[in-house]
């Protein structure tokens, strides 16, 4: 009853996990193989140390983070970390950025080599250099562009992971469809700040930072509902997911499947508890996520 399809990819369930909370570490607290898919931390061309601490902040109803896609790189993800990911019955999908598209098409490229990587999520809120330090995001052409560079590279699941922060999310949307993305992440985080009232410093040394947590869910959901009726792909949602109940709305709003964040920085276990009472739901309603998908009502 939870089995849900995303493009090229069949999912036990319809809950993963967020790129920028997840590591395998998570393995010591529940058997990852009961996740939807598992989704990696974004990796880069080059290794990055991150921004300067402080880069971490919580507010009221959320978190500010300002990490700068801290990694170790491409070439030694795939010598040291990709290993790990062997063995498990569920989808690996590795999330991957970089400032430029022909940089986009190496680490593709490169990750093609690996046959235990079932799918991409590609990261496009990073500063494109060629185009004046703008978000890839943020242009319609250049998602085609990009997007369509990529799908000649490769015939696994490739998603966009899109930013909120533009004018209209779906015109982003359609040009990753049009494209050959065959299905969206979204979303990613909104641009956050936190100022000390006392003193008037920054609690992120950057200033700005991503803001994420349960204060964003609305937006999340309305930005779900949007796309769902702008394309045909299917949509990882993401954005406040705190309980089943959550999950349950960005079904209802047109999502395949969702991904677990910030949350999970308060209690680990989240994802499988989520899992477990999204499956009693469906068996007492006896209805499946299939059915529930975009049947909101007005």
């Amino acid at each position: 009853m939870l089995k849900t399809k995303l493009g090229k990819l069949a999912l036990p369930n319809p809950v993963t996990v967020a790129s920028g909370t997840f590591s395998l570490e998570y393995k010591n607290f529940y058997d990852l193989n009961k996740l939807g898919a598992i989704i990696t931390k974004t990796i880069t061309p080059e290794p990055k140390i991150g921004n300067p601490p402080p880069r971490i902040y919580e507010t009221k109803a959320g978190l500010l983070n300002s990490i700068g896609l801290q990694n170790p790189g491409l070439e030694s993800f795939i010598t040291n970390d990709l290993k790990q990911y062997q063995g498990f019955s569920n989808p690996i999908i590795i999330s991957f950025s970089a400032s430029k598209i022909s940089d986009f098409i190496m680490v593709l490229k490169r990750l093609e080599e690996n046959i235990i990587i079932d799918g991409y999520e590609v990261n496009i809120s990073c500063p494109n250099v060629e185009n004046e330090g703008l978000a890839f995001g943020t242009d319609e052409k250049i998602v085609y562009q990009l997007t369509s560079q990529l799908a000649k590279v490769t015939s696994k699941e490739l998603i966009l992971k899109l930013s909120p922060n533009v004018t209209d999310l779906t015109l982003i949307a359609r040009a990753a469809e049009d494209g050959g993305a065959t299905s969206i992440s979204l979303i990613n985080t909104l641009w956050g700040m936190a100022i000390d009232w006392k003193t008037g410093k920054s609690f992120i040394r950057q200033g700005i930072a991503g803001y994420s947590g349960p204060a964003i869910k609305p937006i999340a959901l309305a930005a779900t509902y949007k796309v769902a009726k702008a394309v045909n792909i299917p949509i990882i949602a993401m954005g406040g997911i705190s309980c089943m109940e959550d999950v349950l709305e960005f079904i209802y709003a047109g999502a395949s499947a969702v991904a677990i964040g910030t949350s999970m920085f308060s209690n680990p276990l989240l994802p499988i508890e989520i899992i477990n009472n999204l499956d009693n739901y469906c068996k007492i309603n006896k209805k499946s996520i299939r059915e529930l998908k975009g049947k909101v009502n007005f």
